[in-house]
């Protein structure tokens, strides 16, 4: 039996990422990693102290078998990896990222009933704060299930979400770290408006978002009720807020992620 746990074909920012941080709980001879460009592949797996090689020997090696390719291309990949999934003798699970195809799709496709896990990482998996949604066949184990945890743990929070909902989760986390940094760079430049410096404005969005996050996530108070907390009466805050409740802000959010949960639904046709 092979001793590569965790295989991985594609090493672009997320596949990079989360092999990273596999890398960090296990053994660098326990992770392989494959891309299109063998380069690409080579540098990381230095950089790691692990293996790189081609998607072949990925699939017909690993444990867990991410396949961190773009949803248009999944199909090709699955119609060349097919016939070596088929002829395996030991055990494996396929791990997919690929936006709005469902477990389902995976089976369909290979002609088999294969142990999947689907999950949903977003980009801060690359500093060890990602949010990784994940949903499981029936087929995987729950033993499975928590030795894919534990490896991941060092690229952030996992949660477990059933499959119909983890396209919406998707948008919210998935999606929500640009939809944060485009207000991030508006809070900037407004601040350079009133005087700052480029660097100063930036840095203090920055860390701003991070104590808010963290003050949101940390305690049992309501967005709603954190809004007042910040807001005096007749104050400097509340003229702001009043001019975002104003010009429909919440609005703006619910139609921009509507969009995005749109795509991801077209992307499953």
């Amino acid at each position: 039996m092979s001793s590569t746990k965790f295989g991985f074909i594609g090493a672009g920012n997320m596949g990079g990422a989360l092999a990273q941080a596999v890398s960090k709980t296990v053994k660098g001879e326990q992770v392989i990693i494959a891309d299109q460009s063998y380069e690409k592949a080579a540098k990381l797996a230095e950089k790691l102290g692990c293996k790189s090689a081609d998607n072949i020997e990925v699939v017909k090696t690993a444990k867990y078998i991410f396949l961190g390719v773009k949803p248009q291309v999944m199909e090709d990949l699955l119609n060349s990896i097919s016939s070596i999934l088929a002829h395996r003798d030991d055990r494996f699970i396929l791990v997919t990222m690929a936006a709005g195809l469902k477990i389902s799709y995976f089976n369909e496709i290979l002609g088999g009933e294969y142990p999947i896990i689907r999950i949903m990482p977003n980009t801060p998996v690359s500093v060890g704060e990602g949010m990784i949604l994940y949903s499981a066949s029936n087929s995987a184990t729950e033993d499975e299930i928590n030795e894919f945890c534990n490896a991941l743990k060092m690229a952030g929070r996992l949660d477990k979400i059933p499959e119909e909902l983890i396209d919406a989760g998707s948008v919210v986390s998935g999606c929500g770290p640009a939809f944060v940094y485009l207000f991030a760079n508006a809070l900037a430049q407004a601040g350079e408006n009133c005087g700052l410096s480029k660097d100063k404005a930036l840095d203090y969005a920055a860390q701003t978002l991070i104590g808010a996050g963290k003050m949101l996530q940390n305690s049992n108070t309501s967005p709603e009720q954190l809004i007042k907390n910040v807001c005096s009466p007749g104050g400097t805050t509340i003229e702001g807020v009043n001019y975002f409740n104003n010009s429909d802000f919440n609005k703006i959010v619910n139609d921009a992620l509507g969009a995005s949960y749109k795509r991801t639904k077209e992307l499953a046709k």
